[in-house]
């Protein structure tokens, strides 16, 4: 079985650096997880009237009102299969902030109906993103996202992009430091840009027997059917 990333990018998937084909090319057959640690260099926010946005995304771990210069982070990506059989990847970034720890939690799933990776946001997978892949010219890998659904009990719609923002994010292999790297911004046409950060760690790969070995508080509250 192919991973997710590998399902999307097909013979580009060995353009990518070899480190960041390890990293994103592992399934839940493979009965690992990737665990980076490191620090942002930078976490902002945009200009005063983008904080609501920010509120607003606390809720659910998504976006937050808050930065800082070398923040601790960890990034945590488990893979398994979600109770509608699909494989998925955990995305699940925790900031140490001097006073408290900011989280931005989502799952990621290949969607045969879409062609395309699908990224649920937040606890509950109420917001489901298309993203598109492609890979940088250092080796990296690049995401944007597209269109967004709404998703909450017999609620579904497409979201207004004027209440969101479009991500643009590339992770990559430093070879000179040995280290990883991301960058991301969240922009919106009309707001300007909305929130960003961008980071250097290192991953160690552990052992996952099981689903039941994967850490709770980062799994989903629920898991979201429709894509």
């Amino acid at each position: 079985m192919k991973s997710i990333y590998r399902q999307v990018l097909g013979s580009d998937f060995n353009k990518l650096h070899p480190q960041i084909q390890k990293r994103f090319g592992f399934n839940s057959n493979d009965k690992i997880a990737s665990i980076g640690k490191g620090v942002m260099q930078s976490v902002w926010y945009g200009k005063p009237y983008t904080l609501p946005f920010l509120y607003m995304g606390t809720w659910r771990n998504i976006m937050f009102p808050q930065k800082g210069k070398e923040i601790p982070f960890t990034i945590e990506n488990y893979a398994y299969k979600d109770k509608f059989g699909r494989e998925t990847i955990t995305w699940v970034r925790k900031y140490q902030f001097p006073k408290r720890v900011r989280r931005f939690d989502a799952t990621m799933i290949y969607s045969e109906q879409r062609n395309r990776i699908v990224d649920y946001l937040g606890t509950h997978q109420h917001l489901a993103v298309d993203i598109e892949m492609t890979v940088a010219e250092n080796g990296g890998i690049k995401l944007r996202s597209g269109e967004q659904r709404f998703y909450e009990g017999f609620l579904g719609f497409k979201f207004p992009m004027l209440f969101s923002g479009e991500a643009n994010v590339c992770e990559w292999y430093d070879d000179k430091e040995q280290k990883f790297k991301i960058s991301v911004v969240v922009s919106n046409k009309t707001w300007g840009k909305l929130f960003g950060y961008e980071g250097t760690f290192d991953t160690e790969y552990i052992i996952v027997n099981s689903k039941a070995d994967i850490p709770k508080d980062v799994m989903p509250v629920r898991e979201e059917i429709r894509e």
